[in-house]
């Protein structure tokens, strides 16, 4: 499946968005749609970072267990987390129960916290500027691009955890930085 594939509601949809229920509807109303504000980006960093190495129907699955564990994704919540939140997270059988990521997104909410610019100015100035042609198979989708490269290390030298080029770029896709929905998808942003 490298196109698009038309949907039972007579959609054409990226391949991947169509089923089950809970993908189509992150497709069809969240992926490549503008994303700003605080606690929205933060939850999507932390959310792209517990993915790292894992499916991403895993993580929309839990999402609503995630946002109950990391008290709605609120920055200044998130931030005073300390070993006992860990200790709580790591036996909430209800999330990705990994020490590593539980600990990166207690630090990134620090991160945040201590930004001097405000955190959607900050990411939004890595979307690319340039008219990228729309992907025609998945196959045309990258993975990692310049700005996803510079992204994750303007993150990193801000003392960001657990973001590469590769998450930096599912993070500008999932918060519409760059629209990589199929040419022929009902989803994608006409220009």
């Amino acid at each position: 499946m490298s196109g698009t594939v038309l949907g039972d509601d007579g959609q054409l949809r990226c391949p991947w968005g169509d089923a089950p229920t809970i993908y189509r509807a992150y497709h069809d109303t969240e992926w490549g749609r503008e994303v700003r504000g605080e606690q929205a980006l933060f939850e999507r960093i932390s959310l792209e970072a517990f993915q790292s190495g894992l499916s991403w129907i895993t993580i929309l699955r839990k999402r609503p267990a995630f946002r109950r564990a990391f008290a709605g994704f609120d920055v200044d919540d998130v931030a005073g987390f300390d070993v006992d939140d860990v200790t709580r997270l790591m036996s909430d059988e209800t999330i990705v129960r990994n020490r590593a990521k539980i600990r990166a997104t207690i630090s990134n909410a620090r991160a945040v916290r201590a930004l001097d610019v405000d955190l959607s100015d900050l990411l939004w100035s890595f979307a690319p500027t340039e008219h990228v042609p729309a992907p025609a198979a998945l196959s045309d989708v990258r993975t990692v691009t310049v700005e996803s490269g510079a992204l994750a290390r303007a993150l990193k030298r801000r003392g960001f955890r657990f973001i590469g080029p590769t998450t930096a770029y599912a993070l500008m896709q999932a918060t519409g930085m760059v629209d990589d929905h199929l040419a022929d998808c009902h989803a994608r942003r006409r220009r």
